[in-house]
C-alpha cells in the first residue's frame, strides 16, 4: 500500500527504516478502540454533511466487518503498514473501495492515536479499580475473620507493641483505597476527547466534536488542539498512580515474605501460591510475593520512561511519542496481574495464631503500657519512661519477662506501682486500651471494618 504521506516522496522507504519506525507490533492492541473511534468520527462527518449518508453507511459496515475479523482472530496484520490505523484503513479500502479514503477527513493520525490511548486507558483503569476493590474485600474478610488474633506490631523491624492482625491488614486496605482514589482522579484527565484536533491546528471542516464525544461517552472535549495532540500527562499521571500502587503491594509483599519465614512464622501460603526448590526438598518459597516485589520496578521504569520521553519535546506532535505505548501497556499488564495474584495469595493463606505466652516472651511488648500507667499516677512521661527502662533492664538481667515480674519486684523499682499495674502488663489489656479513634482496640477496629465495608460497597 502506498504511504498516506508519500505524495512528495520520490523514493520508497528503506526496509530498515520500515522496521525501525513500525509500531504495529504493539499498537494492534488498540484495534477495538481505533475502530470505535473511526465509527463515531464517520457518523459525525455524516451528521455534519461532510459525508453522504450512503458513504457513511458503507464505511461503518466495513469497519464493523473488520472488527469481527479481529475478534475472530482472522485479521491479517501487514507489518509493512506501520501501525494499526493504516492496517485498518488498508483493509477498509479492500472491502469498500476508494470511499474508505474519505474516513480520514478532518482528522490526523496524531489526534487519532490520542483518542485510542485515552479510550484504552479509561477501560483499563476501570478494571484496575475493580481489582483493587476485590483485593480490598479480601482484606476486609480476613480482618473480620481474625478480629481476636493478636500479633506483634513492629517499628524499625523490632517488636514494638501488640496489635490486632485485623488492624494491621486494614492499614494495607487504607493504602489501597488511596490508590483507588488516585486512579479515579486520574480518570478525570484521561476521559477527555481529543479527536478533531487533527494534526495540531484543528480542521477547516465544520465538524461537531461534542457530538463525537457524546457517541464515545466522553464527558469533556479537549480545548486546545496543539495541547490535545501533544499531551501525555494523563499517561504519566496514571503510571505515577500505578507506581504508588505497586509500591504499596511491594511493601505488603515484603511482610508476607518475612511472615512466612520460620523466624516470624505468622503465615503459611497455600501450595497453590508457592513454589519449591530444585535441590532442597523441604523448601516452600513465597515466590508470588517476591515476584510482586520485583515487578514494582517494571512499573517504576514505565513512569521514568514516560517522564524522560516527554521532558524535552517541543510542541506539538513528535514521533518520539510512538514510544509511549509499550511502557503504558507493560504497566497496565503488570498492575492487573499483580493485583489478581496478590488477591489469590491472600485469600488462600493461613494466618497462624501466636499463643499469648509466646507473645509475652517476645520483646517487652507492653513496656509502653507500663510507662502510660505511671503517667496516670501523675508521673511526667519522661520520668515514667526512665522507670520503665529500669524495669526492662531488671528483666533482662534476671532472664524474665514483664509478665513474670511480681508486684514486689515492681515496687522495688518504683513505689508508684500499685496492684492494678498487673492489668496493664497484660497483652490483651494492652490491645484493648488502645481505644483512641483509629487505634487497635477491638471496638475501634470493628468500627473501621463497618466503615470500610460501606466504602467498598460504593461503585
Amino acid at each position: 500500500m502506498k504511504k498516506p504521506w508519500g505524495g512528495r516522496f520520490e523514493k520508497s522507504t528503506d526496509a530498515l527504516m520500515e522496521r525501525f519506525s513500525a509500531s504495529i507490533a504493539f499498537d494492534q492492541a488498540l484495534y477495538a478502540y481505533d475502530i470505535a473511534g473511526s465509527i463515531a468520527h464517520c457518523k459525525m462527518l455524516a451528521k455534519c454533511r461532510i459525508l453522504k449518508p450512503a458513504e457513511a453507511k458503507k464505511i461503518v459496515t466495513g469497519l464493523e466487518k473488520i472488527r469481527k475479523e479481529f475478534d475472530a482472530g482472522q485479521f491479517k496484520i501487514d507489518e509493512s503498514l506501520e501501525d494499526i490505523h493504516m492496517n485498518i484503513e488498508n483493509r477498509l479500502t479492500q472491502l469498500i473501495g476508494p470511499v474508505a479514503g474519505k474516513l480520514h477527513t478532518a482528522r490526523s493520525r496524531n489526534d487519532q492515536i490520542c483518542l485510542d490511548i485515552r479510550m484504552y486507558l479509561r477501560d483499563e483503569v476501570a478494571e484496575i479499580m475493580q481489582a483493587i476493590q476485590q483485593l480490598g474485600k479480601t482484606l476486609l474478610t480476613l480482618a473480620k475473620k481474625h478480629i481476636d488474633h493478636i500479633i506483634p506490631g513492629y517499628t524499625h523491624l523490632q517488636r514494638a507493641q501488640p496489635v490486632l492482625l485485623s488492624h494491621h491488614l486494614l492499614a494495607h486496605l487504607e493504602m489501597l483505597l488511596r490508590d483507588k482514589g488516585r486512579m479515579q482522579d486520574a480518570l478525570k484527565r484521561i476521559n477527555v476527547m481529543p479527536l478533531g484536533s487533527a494534526a495540531l491546528a484543528g480542521t477547516n471542516f465544520p465538524i461537531d466534536r461534542h457530538y463525537t464525544a457524546k457517541l464515545l461517552k466522553f464527558p469533556e472535549v479537549s480545548h486546545n488542539s496543539i495541547d490535545s495532540v501533544s499531551d501525555r500527562d494523563f499517561l504519566i499521571e496514571f503510571t505515577s498512580a500505578a507506581a504508588i500502587l505497586m509500591m504499596h503491594l511491594s511493601r505488603f509483599a515484603e511482610e508476607i515474605i518475612l511472615w512466612s519465614s520460620s523466624e516470624f512464622d505468622l503465615i503459611e501460603l497455600s501450595d497453590a501460591f508457592s513454589t519449591g526448590s530444585s535441590i532442597m526438598p523441604q523448601k516452600k518459597n513465597p515466590d508470588p510475593a517476591e515476584l510482586i516485589r520485583g515487578k514494582s520496578g517494571r512499573v517504576y521504569g514505565s513512569l521514568v520512561a514516560l517522564l524522560t520521553l516527554m521532558k524535552s519535546l517541543p510542541l506539538a506532535y513528535n514521533r518520539d511519542l510512538q514510544e509511549d505505548k509499550e511502557p503504558l501497556f507493560d504497566a497496565v499488564h503488570t498492575v492487573k496481574l499483580c493485583l489478581a495474584v496478590f488477591d489469590g495469595m491472600l485469600a488462600t493463606a493461613k494466618f497462624k495464631k501466636i499463643p499469648l505466652a509466646k507473645l509475652e516472651a517476645s520483646g517487652f511488648l507492653t513496656a509502653t503500657d507500663i510507662a502510660d500507667y505511671l503517667v496516670l499516677q501523675g508521673i511526667p512521661f519522661r520520668e515514667a519512661h526512665a522507670i520503665t527502662g529500669k524495669t526492662v533492664s531488671y528483666c533482662l538481667k534476671n532472664n524474665m519477662t514483664l509478665e513474670q515480674m511480681s508486684l514486689a519486684e515492681l515496687q522495688k523499682i518504683s513505689s508508684r506501682f500499685k496492684k492494678d499495674v498487673l492489668d496493664h502488663i497484660s497483652i490483651t489489656s494492652s490491645v484493648e486500651r488502645k481505644a483512641s479513634y483509629g487505634g487497635t482496640a477491638k471496638k475501634r477496629v470493628l468500627e473501621q471494618i463497618a466503615r470500610l465495608k460501606k466504602e467498598l460497597a460504593r461503585k
